[in-house]
């Protein structure tokens, strides 16, 4: 077993985030990186202590990776946001990657440079070594399992996705044929997220054509810059679309269907060669959590 600290903002959600990641064995609440002892949660939530809430994860690197879990981390933050995580703020929330193996930090490195190319200018997130860790009281350990209605500064559906996220990456395991990886990512999607339809259209020629999916009968081909799904692929750019009625030149497949999101697919050349199309039919259904869980799905199928 090995161990990484992650400091993400309050550690009620990091913690229950992690505890739900195939391969963790333990994650643990509590305070790093700090300058007094055996602090208590009212000494640090002064913010005079120096410390930060932070998760101790102990995983299994046969099962996870660091890789992983540090983009896994990436997933869960504002990476941008200085001492503040939410609507928690102090530096107590400040976000941090704490290690305790020299040789860990390169991997680290690597996603960090890479999120920070993705952002474009630099983060904010700590990368220090572990100084030092105190585990936190009692009440605050598991405590959205104590507490299912409890605060977390996390949308709650973060977990569903990440569920969702390591179900189809198990379940699609070294399987080649695209449609059947489609057929069974959609049916996965739809049984965890229970949206009004979900499914694929793919390209053919200067349309796109219905493929594998989820829900009532759709329309069989869209046009090349049509509709949200063909303005997707026309831009190469995922479109989150809170009312689909206002959307020019919106293609009504089912009056029932009032929200959209559709993120682009793309070969192995980086050309789009089909959209991964999900509809609800209440507004606004989806943001920029749905957007990001949803582009690493469609890396992966």
């Amino acid at each position: 077993m090995k161990t990484i600290y992650f400091a993400g903002g309050c550690f009620w959600g990091t913690q229950h985030f992690f505890a739900q990641v195939s391969g963790v064995k333990e994650a643990i609440c509590g305070y790093a990186n700090g300058n007094t002892l055996n602090p208590k949660y009212e000494e640090v939530y002064t913010d005079t202590t120096g410390f930060a809430e932070t998760v101790k994860v102990t995983y299994n690197p046969e099962r996870v990776s660091l890789e992983e879990l540090t983009d896994y981390f990436f997933c869960i933050i504002d990476p941008l946001s200085l001492n503040r995580q939410g609507h928690d703020e102090g530096t107590r929330y400040r976000t941090g990657i704490y290690y305790t193996d020299e040789n860990e930090l390169p991997t680290i490195k690597n996603v960090y440079a890479r999120e920070e190319k993705k952002a474009g200018v630099p983060l904010v997130v700590e990368l220090e070594p572990l100084r030092n860790f105190y585990p936190a009281e009692e009440r605050h350990q598991d405590y959205l399992d104590k507490n299912p209605e409890g605060y977390c500064h996390l949308p709650l559906k973060t977990f569903r996705y990440v569920r969702l996220y390591q179900d189809i990456r198990l379940f699609l395991g070294d399987e080649s044929n695209p449609v059947a990886r489609m057929a069974n990512a959609a049916a996965l999607i739809q049984e965890k997220m229970q949206f009004f339809w979900t499914g694929f259209y793919l390209k053919d020629g200067d349309t796109l054509v219905l493929g594998p999916f989820q829900g009532p009968a759709a329309c069989m081909r869209i046009g090349y810059g049509k509709g949200v799904c063909g303005t997707a692929w026309q831009q190469d750019k995922t479109l989150v679309v809170a009312d689909v009625h206002e959307f020019p030149g919106h293609i009504a497949c089912s009056s029932l269907s009032n929200s959209e999101i559709v993120v682009p697919l793309h070969d192995g050349k980086g050309q789009v060669c089909g959209v991964l199309d999900i509809d609800s039919e209440d507004f606004g259904t989806f943001d920029l959590t749905d957007a990001m869980w949803l582009e690493k799905i469609a890396d992966i199928i």
